[in-house]
């Protein structure tokens, strides 16, 4: 578990909130309790990899609202959510705005850290391809119209010869924006080159 992971807990219940929080802490990870929903949403600064556990009853806005809320906002981060009242309608309901897991209050403190745990982690990896898909992006944003074009050509497989012909330009000119597209794309292979363009969901076709 990486060492700035950090637990955040919504409940407006003081004495359930802190049963949480001392649990992860316990477990020697940070953890920062909220008493209402509005509250960390004022609070929250982006960190990541995070888990939240949020109660689902709650004065003002609840638990699947704040759910909602954070969906609204693109904010991705791993939510557990407890509840004393469970019922089909709320559990579909989490599940549907994308809840980890509903657990039933009050919760056995092994399966709780379990879901906790797998929270962070799921949160890693999705951080940590979300990451990757900007820095694809933001070298994909760099390239020229006509480098944007030849790199659709590599990726169909062509050589620099049937690329130039088809671009009408020379041979010389198309390993030149060969050249600045490895360069930009911060590729060391062909095969690298390609699995990159191909995650940035790049057309093999280049008319398209």
């Amino acid at each position: 578990m990486k060492d700035d992971a950090i637990i955040y807990v919504v409940d407006d219940d003081q004495p359930s909130r802190k049963a949480v929080l001392t649990l992860v802490q316990a477990m020697g990870v940070r953890s920062e309790g909220f008493a209402s929903a509005e509250e960390f949403l004022s609070a929250y600064d982006g960190h990541r990899p995070a888990c939240l556990v949020t109660d689902v009853r709650m004065l003002g806005m609840s638990g699947l609202e704040l759910q909602e809320q954070l969906n609204e906002m693109g904010i991705t981060i791993s939510v557990v959510v407890l509840t004393a009242f469970a019922s089909t309608p709320t559990t579909v309901r989490a599940m549907r705005n994308g809840a980890l897991t509903l657990m039933e209050k009050p919760c056995d403190d092994d399966e709780l850290w379990d879901a906790i745990r797998t929270g962070l982690a799921a949160d890693l990896q999705q951080y940590e391809q979300e990451r990757r898909r900007k820095s694809i992006q933001h070298r994909l944003d760099s390239l020229t119209p006509k480098e944007r074009q030849v790199l659709q050509f590599i990726v169909a497989g062509d050589a620099n010869k049937v690329v130039a012909r088809k671009l009408d330009v020379s041979i010389r000119t198309v390993e030149n924006h060969r050249h600045k597209i490895f360069h930009k794309m911060e590729a060391d292979s062909l095969a690298e080159l390609v699995r990159i363009a191909l995650a940035a969901g790049i057309s093999v076709d280049p008319q398209e």
